[in-house]
């Protein structure tokens, strides 16, 4: 049986996303996984969403999409409604209306399930996570990636513990067990 290749369609709510969309694929580069960017608003472009969900569920490869959208994040649950492979919600980070914006990508529907990251490394790493239970490449890419990941925090520690550290001053021995104390 051959494998296929597996992709991650990133989706942004707006071109004001990309940032967070070129953070992913980035990161998921170091898996070997592939990603493309799109831009289609599902409260401004719903048609043209669901004709490039449809275009990609008949694409055999192996697909986990990330969406990116702030504010009101009808976007992930809409994607996750058409589509039968994992949905990630990345959303933006925002203090506008002191970060009650991420309610939105929350609380979906009775039988909408997008998983919710706010990292978009860390979703990048879970898109990878998914493809590494039957991509024995991935799988490999994400061990080597936790490998590097334990080995510098080991070595940090080491650097850190290394250093030479200020010595105590000794305290000079008592003459006696019984406290020196001036009656």
């Amino acid at each position: 049986m051959t494998l296929l290749n597996p992709l991650v369609p990133i989706i942004l709510g707006s071109k004001g996303d990309l940032h967070y969309g070129q953070v992913v694929a980035n990161a998921l580069t170091q898996f070997g996984v592939a990603s493309e960017i799109r831009i289609a608003s599902a409260h401004k472009v719903p048609a043209a969403l669901l004709q490039i969900l449809s275009d990609y569920e008949t694409d055999p490869r192996p697909k986990v999409y990330i969406t990116i959208t702030g504010r009101s994040n009808a976007l992930s649950g809409l994607v996750d409604a058409q589509v039968t492979c994992p949905v990630i919600a990345c959303p933006p980070l925002s203090d506008t209306f002191s970060g009650a914006d991420i309610y939105s990508s929350l609380r979906m529907p009775g039988g909408i399930a997008p998983l919710v990251i706010l990292d978009p490394e860390g979703a990048a790493l879970a898109a990878a996570k998914i493809f590494a239970l039957d991509n024995p490449e991935v799988h490999a890419s994400v061990r080597a990636f936790q490998k590097a990941n334990a080995e510098r925090l080991l070595q940090d520690d080491d650097e850190l513990n290394s250093k030479s550290k200020p010595s105590v001053p000794s305290l000079p021995p008592q003459e006696s067990s019984v406290n020196n104390f001036d009656l």
